[in-house]
């Protein structure tokens, strides 16, 4: 049987996703706590069971440049987020 049967596929995405969310979670955390809890573009606030509705944006793209002062950070609301996703890749 082979190393690369669906099974032990699956299993493997399912890991690098589980630490991909993990590591996400701890940038995540951070930036919440270093930041006020605003939208970096619209200024809209959130708090309580709203703020699952900001997320992290990584300024460089790349999500695995995450310095400790959050430097290459910034809190974006998921509906600017989206749009400018968006936008860069049209």
């Amino acid at each position: 049987m082979s190393s690369s049967t669906p099974t032990n596929t699956s299993k493997l995405d399912r890991i690098l996703a589980d630490n991909q969310r993990d590591k996400e979670m701890g940038y995540r955390d951070k930036a919440l706590k270093m930041y006020p809890h605003v939208c970096g573009r619209c200024t809209r606030e959130f708090s309580g069971k709203r703020l699952s509705e900001l997320t992290v944006h990584h300024r460089d793209h790349n999500h695995d440049n995450n310095p400790q002062d959050g430097s290459n950070w910034e809190l974006l609301c998921v509906y600017l987020r989206e749009k400018w996703y968006a936008k860069a890749l049209s």
